[in-house]
């Protein structure tokens, strides 16, 4: 799935502009030697022993998660007696010897800022994974390592296990330091969305980082941090992350690639709306549906190719919709192109709902990826690419749906939905009674500016 949060190089600034800037200034700063994680990071790695880390290979966390806890406890204990064989602190170091499973966090972690340095030596192969999902590439750049068939040449910090010639496969510049010296990683991850510095230099510039244990769904919203290692010894020390709260990586999210995009509400009043406004409110600079009361409102222009990004908020049990092309009258789901779905997905009532049903989903006809909302009562950042008969949705920094209506056949309950082949019409919210919340709404035209 492609997304459309991509930043050219020269505008890569903006993914850290929540407040991150501070934090990388912050991180080059640190002295070599030092053990002590800057404002704002916790470390991973005491520099003493193996306390918060266990030994595990390149295995399925799917298999792992469905696992009892007796069958992982039987796991880890034999995993941890060959982690230990190969693995050693020296020195404030985590050493390596090339062999063994890799130093797998005891703890799992979804939105992150995370500081590493590596030493490594010729031929060696390392990686780091993010999720429990491979990896930032380490590994000799020089011909003499004899992999410049698979891209060494390019240098280390590339998705590598990104399909070929999918964005952040291969680093846009080579930052390797000449083996002997310390190498610097800064990574940021929200959602999906990687970006990687090494040695200050820029190598990965917010791209998507695909699952490569399923290539056909997202990377998942948490998982552990793994060091991988084969071939060769390597060095760690000053391992740092900082989890990124919810708010941040929303501001995060709505600052890349922003260009074009307009508001098109001030938060204050109704003005360039339409419908039945009266059912819903202005609170605290958000648009919220009047409890109990409903009915699609609806931006007075009319959109044909556009995006959409916006944030919302459920309440428990909550139930609402994107209107995407909506003609001004009927019902969005069937009348316009589609709706995009809205919804608290984890409700006890919605147990049962058709998969076509859930948040994200082109109701009634393309299903999401379920598993990637905030809890309930936080702030969720969603953005939807319309082009043509194509739908993209992002949801918090992951793409959740890739859907082209004009293949679908088969409708829940049979039920068709003459609207769908619109090529143009309003943006709105079609409300179901609940106090959801929509605020930062924001629209840019494609292809009719």
């Amino acid at each position: 799935m492609k997304m459309h949060l991509k930043l050219s190089p020269s505008k890569s600034g903006l993914f850290l502009a929540a407040c991150v800037i501070g934090c990388f200034a912050l991180a080059g700063s640190i002295r070599a030697e030092s053990l002590q994680p800057p404002s704002g990071f916790t470390a991973l790695f005491n520099g003493n022993d193996l306390t918060g880390w266990h030994g595990m290979g390149h295995f399925d966390p799917r298999t792992l998660w469905a696992m009892s806890a007796q069958e992982r406890e039987q796991m880890q204990a034999a995993d941890m007696k060959e982690f230990k064989k190969h693995w050693h602190v020296e020195n404030g170091e985590l050493v390596n010897d090339g062999q063994g499973p890799y130093a797998t966090t005891d703890n799992e972690y979804g939105d992150i800022e995370l500081l590493i340095d590596y030493k490594t030596v010729p031929l060696a192969d390392s990686g780091i994974y993010l999720r429990g999902n491979p990896q930032v590439q380490i590994w000799d750049y020089t011909k003499e390592g004899g992999k410049w068939d698979l891209g060494a040449d390019k240098g280390s910090g590339g998705l590598w296990n990104n399909s070929p010639g999918a964005p952040g496969k291969d680093p846009l510049v080579l930052a390797d330091k000449p083996f002997g010296q310390w190498n610097r990683f800064h990574i940021i991850q929200v959602g999906s969305i990687t970006t990687v510095f090494l040695n200050g230099k820029l190598v990965v510039d917010n791209a998507v980082m695909e699952n490569f244990w399923d290539r056909s769904s997202p990377l998942w919203p948490k998982g552990p941090i793994q060091l991988q290692t084969h071939g060769g010894e390597i060095r760690w020390r000053n391992i740092f992350i900082r989890q990124i709260p919810p708010a941040e990586a929303n501001a995060m999210l709505a600052h890349l690639d922003n260009k074009g995009f307009k508001s098109v509400f001030d938060g204050t009043d109704f003005n360039g709306w339409a419908g039945p406004v009266d059912n819903y409110q202005v609170k605290d600079g958000t648009i919220m549906c009047k409890p109990g009361m409903g009915g699609t409102i609806y931006t007075k222009d009319e959109y044909s190719d556009f995006v959409v990004r916006l944030e919302f908020k459920l309440p428990p049990g909550g139930n609402n919709g994107l209107a995407i092309r909506y003609p001004g009258t009927g019902d969005a789901a069937y009348g316009g192109m589609c709706e995009i779905q809205v919804l608290d997905d984890d409700a006890d009532q919605y147990k049962t709902l058709d998969p076509r049903q859930y948040c994200g989903s082109i109701y009634g006809m393309v299903p999401a990826h379920r598993g990637f909302l905030r809890p309930v009562g936080e702030w969720n950042f969603e953005q939807v690419t319309v082009k043509g008969s194509t739908i993209n949705v992002e949801l918090n920094g992951t793409p959740i749906v890739n859907g082209d209506v004009s293949k679908v056949t088969q409708f829940m309950a049979n039920s068709a939905h003459p609207g769908k082949d619109r090529k143009s019409g309003h943006f709105g919210f079609a409300g179901h009674s609940d106090p959801v919340q929509f605020r930062h709404i924001y629209i840019k035209r494609l292809n009719d500016n």
